[in-house]
């Protein structure tokens, strides 16, 4: 299938949702950007790329967030952006990076509230994966090597970090049905079915142009 749409990707973590982003991205043949964005806003804004990582889908305070916005919304120049707090610097670069490769063409992007960066893109279809925690903790234990009470651990503190990062830099809340074009639960269909009905659902979304 030939595509149009830039895919956006919110998980919980565990869900699968970068190797579905993946698998989706080969096999529509569109480019795939996951820590790749992070590297883009990096090359693009002079920042180095490990202070992108420790702020990562992590939430700021409401203050620093509507500052941050204040400044989005209203335009910033150079001297403005010298004078941010990093906080400040690292969303808006990662925010700005987003609609770069957005404006390239059809990819898959997982995470970093895209979607929402994106809103105002007509080809922009949104995905939020989930499942059950019982299937998420199996498989964080077996991938990391770790006890299911450190990998229910390691869900929990993830999962809260980027809803607390999602619902602060959004006007909606992170894994909401509402927010999103579609979810679905990798958990009872498994990978593959899961990229197979993101397809099926991609087709049915641009029919609609």
């Amino acid at each position: 299938m030939k595509t149009r749409a830039v895919i956006t990707i919110g998980r919980q973590y565990g869900s699968g949702g970068r190797a579905i982003g993946k698998k989706l991205a080969d096999e529509l043949e569109i480019p795939f950007y996951d820590k790749e964005l992070l590297e883009r806003a990096a090359n693009d804004s002079g920042i180095c790329r490990e202070l992108f990582e420790n702020h990562d889908e992590k939430p700021t305070n409401s203050f620093l967030y509507s500052l941050v916005m204040d400044t989005y919304s209203f335009g910033y120049n150079s001297a403005a952006f010298t004078d941010m707090p990093m906080n400040h610097k690292v969303f808006l670069a990662q925010f700005e990076a987003i609609k770069k490769l957005a404006d390239e063409g059809p990819c898959v992007m997982v995470g970093r509230c895209a979607d929402y960066a994106l809103a105002d893109r007509p080809n922009c279809f949104s995905v939020f994966i989930h499942s059950d925690l019982d299937t998420r903790i199996r498989r964080i234990a077996k991938e990391y090597d770790m006890k299911d009470s450190k990998a229910r651990d390691a869900i929990q503190k993830t999962d809260k970090s980027r809803s607390s990062y999602y619902n602060y830099y959004t006007n909606k809340r992170w894994a909401e049905a509402v927010s999103y074009n579609m979810c679905i639960d990798s958990g009872k269909l498994g990978f593959d079915k899961t990229v197979k009905c993101i397809i099926q659902a991609l087709k049915v979304f641009e029919d609609m142009d």
